[in-house]
């Protein structure tokens, strides 16, 4: 194996745009900011990661900036010198030096285990336990556009046979214009895909116990995240008086969370995104807190670039406990290609690469054209 020893870590803000802009309950965004890490080693062997948050700090309070000056100022100097296949050890005293940050952090320690990988010459999968599964279904997320719009862009998808199941995003509107709004949309795709909505943690209990069931008698087939994270027992009595799944993402960060979810049956599904959970090791944990309480895992998305997707796809294929698919959707938004050899989406699922690491190889042309001087 090459010399594993970390000569130095670089960091790189990119500006990706957007096939088409896509909104949040609070914000929009027409280009995707990430950040790409480099863990360069002695033996010549170099590692990436992503740090990526859904349009800017609203969502994990965590930007791509803020990451750039956390990595480079305070996490850097714990690594250079270190094993990067110590990567326990390394995260252990990282936590030491940075509390919390945990996209910072998943930027790092996937980069670490891309390097891990590539040294040993096998697939990040690997260093977690093997594939349970060689591919994951791909939800695709529409944005909070009138219903005509969305309806519009999913049959495009539906009959390109690219995707067979949606999700909307609410939160953004009065509560009863959005739930007539994703009523029209159920209605029109009812019958030939599934429909999920994410109101991105943007009502409160009340609210959430009044208009749900209106969802769900129209056809949603799962719910996301309906009130803030940290009200978890409201939560719990949300997912108690509903008859379909409730998934919960802002309240699941740290695998002590999925603990506290699967004690309270707070919510059907769990959303594990490697960048908000801090990578891929505690991402397994979360995963296997979940299956452990029968509750399935889900393959969320922070519209991360190729790098991200292809780390969360390792996740996703290597836990078995990611049962209700995923929302790896990220560089199918993307108006360019950032890879030498792209992704494979095929009959509705993400497909491992073959290859060393996370399998796939960044186009340089492209990290030149959109780096952020």
């Amino acid at each position: 194996m090459s010399d594993l020893r970390i000569d130095r870590v670089e960091t790189v803000l990119l500006d990706i745009p957007l096939r088409r802009p896509h909104r949040f309950a609070r914000v929009g965004m027409d280009a995707q900011p990430v950040l790409y890490v480099f863990v360069h080693t002695a033996g010549g062997i170099t590692g990436v990661g992503e740090g990526v948050v859904p349009a800017g700090p609203w969502w994990g309070g965590e930007s791509v900036e803020t990451m750039q000056l956390v990595i480079e100022r305070y996490i850097a100097p714990v690594l250079v010198g270190r094993q990067a296949d110590h990567v326990q050890r390394i995260l252990r005293d990282v936590t030491d030096v940075v509390a919390a940050n945990l996209f910072a952090k998943a930027a790092v320690e996937i980069a670490l285990h891309d390097a891990w990988a590539r040294a040993l010459d096998v697939p990040v999968h690997t260093l977690l336990g093997g594939p349970a599964r060689t591919s994951v279904p791909v939800t695709w997320a529409l944005g909070t556009e009138p219903a005509p719009v969305v309806v519009e862009e999913a049959l495009a998808k539906l009959y390109a046979d690219q995707h067979h199941s949606f999700k909307l995003k609410m939160g953004a509107q009065d509560p009863a214009a959005d739930v007539a709004r994703v009523c029209a949309v159920a209605e029109k795709l009812a019958g030939v895909a599934g429909v999920r909505v994410d109101i991105n943690a943007r009502w409160d209990r009340l609210t959430a116990l009044t208009h749900l069931p209106a969802l769900a008698d129209a056809g949603i087939e799962m719910i996301e995240q309906p009130v803030p994270g940290n009200e978890i027992e409201a939560l719990a009595e949300i997912n108690a008086a509903l008859r379909v799944p409730v998934m919960a993402d802002e309240t699941v960060r740290t695998p002590v969370d999925a603990l506290r979810v699967a004690r309270l049956r707070a919510a059907d599904i769990l959303a594990v995104k490697t960048t908000k959970c801090g990578g891929l090791r505690a991402s397994m944990e979360i995963a296997a807190i979940g299956a452990a309480a029968g509750i399935p895992s889900h393959g969320a998305t922070s519209i991360e670039s190729p790098v991200g997707t292809a780390a969360s796809l390792q996740f996703a294929c290597a836990a078995p406990g990611v049962t209700w698919g995923s929302e790896l959707f990220g560089p199918l938004l993307m108006a360019e290609e950032m890879l030498t050899e792209p992704l494979r989406y095929a009959d509705g699922h993400l497909h491992l690469p073959e290859g060393p690491g996370l399998g796939i190889t960044l186009d340089p042309d492209k990290i030149r054209a959109f780096r952020r001087s």
